[in-house]
């Protein structure tokens, strides 16, 4: 089977090994001509970004970069990174890296021709319309790691400087207008980065599917995803180089950041408020929390769950499930719990205030409260 596609859904996506040369037929479909490559610090002289702008270059579009990110983007990151921006006439972005990378590149071109500042577009209720829709830059993304999915999704994750709370930023446009997959960006990635981010995929397909609300497609496509993880996250894992594995990888990524359209629950609402104190990394702090979070959702998610195993082949129903999960992240060398994170010391009434705080309780199939959060939290240590 040929892993070589054109989809349009939820985005027109360029997906095979090598296709990175099309970057700037990319940016033609995308009506970007000066555009501005936002990448992280650990990125941004590496060989994959540096022979990206050659080929930027060669084809008349510059090599601008601006790679002033930081592993959890912040506010600071925006307004250094629109003033690039601007300061260089730009007129589309490519974003370019793992969650970082692209989330900070998507608010660069979401700002770009706004006036107002960037906690007015915070996901709340109808805030997104406070945008000038016409100010908003177009966006080619090309992910480099196989987790986020952040390349087709319409929002992006930004951490308050002042409050150290994460924060997401939502509005349609910022859906990359074309999106690039190509499987040989993510070779290079360490085997704990493949494993982190991998986990961050299998946790936005695992809540997706888990979520109350109504939504077929995200439910079949979280479903999918999950067996794509299950079958070639060990794979990635075990050998950086498996072509095959790193594909359908990036599929899982991508199709979990579809999915999570129908909501997230439990693991990102305590996953954000840990990773901005504590600057954990976020898809390995979702691995970590994955299990005691099934565990307290438990009463509302064994049927579905046991469907789900009985799909992916996993006996024993939801214990199996449950069993499988702590097999695969011993698998990965993933911490057994925050502790062994690196997380000490935790305020936990402040942690337990930001997650209720945060817009992803609203998918968690039981009502997340000060008590129960509380108690998962505790356990999570």
């Amino acid at each position: 089977m040929s892993l070589t596609a054109n989809w349009s859904y939820p985005t027109a996506i360029r997906f095979g090994a090598g296709r990175i040369k099309e970057i700037a037929e990319a940016c033609a479909a995308a009506g970007i001509k000066n555009p501005l490559l936002v990448t992280d610090k650990g990125l941004a002289y590496l060989p994959i970004t540096q022979s990206t702008l050659d080929l930027m270059e060669a084809a008349g579009l510059g090599r601008a970069m601006f790679s002033d990110v930081d592993p959890n983007p912040t506010e600071m990151n925006a307004e250094a990174g629109i003033k690039v921006y601007r300061d260089g006439g730009h007129d589309g972005v490519i974003a370019f890296g793992g969650g970082s990378g692209l989330d900070l590149g998507k608010v660069i071109a979401f700002m770009a021709g706004q006036t107002r500042p960037l906690w007015d577009f915070e996901d709340i209720g109808d805030w997104w319309t406070r945008a000038d829709p016409e100010g908003i830059a177009p966006i080619v993304a090309v992910p480099t790691t196989a987790g986020t999915g952040s390349e087709v999704g319409r929002a992006s994750v930004i951490t308050n400087s002042q409050t150290h709370e994460k924060k997401i930023i939502f509005h349609p446009k910022m859906l990359p207008s074309v999106v690039i997959c190509d499987p040989e960006l993510t070779v290079g990635m360490p085997p704990m980065i493949t494993a982190g981010t991998g986990m961050d995929a299998f946790a936005h397909c695992l809540e997706a599917f888990c979520s109350p609300h109504y939504h077929p497609m995200s439910q079949g496509m979280a479903l999918e995803g999950m067996r794509l993880v299950k079958e070639y996250l060990p794979r990635a894992y075990a050998d950086g180089t498996d072509l095959e594995a790193r594909g359908h990888m990036m599929s899982a990524a991508a199709m979990g950041a579809t999915a999570f359209q129908k909501g997230l629950g439990a693991i990102h609402a305590i996953s954000h408020p840990i990773g901005a104190v504590h600057h954990t990394h976020h898809g390995t702090t979702n691995a970590v929390v994955m299990q005691p979070v099934l565990r307290m959702n438990r009463p509302a998610i064994e049927d579905r769950l046991a469907k789900a195993a009985a799909y992916l082949d996993i006996v024993g129903g939801f214990d199996g499930f449950y069993d499988f999960v702590g097999k695969l992240n011993a698998e990965l060398n993933i911490p057994a719990n925050l502790t062994a994170l690196g997380v000490t010391e935790p305020d936990i009434d402040a942690l337990v205030a930001s997650a209720l705080q945060d817009p992803s309780c609203g998918g968690n199939p039981i009502e997340l409260t000060k008590e129960n959060v509380t108690q998962l939290l505790r356990d999570c240590f």
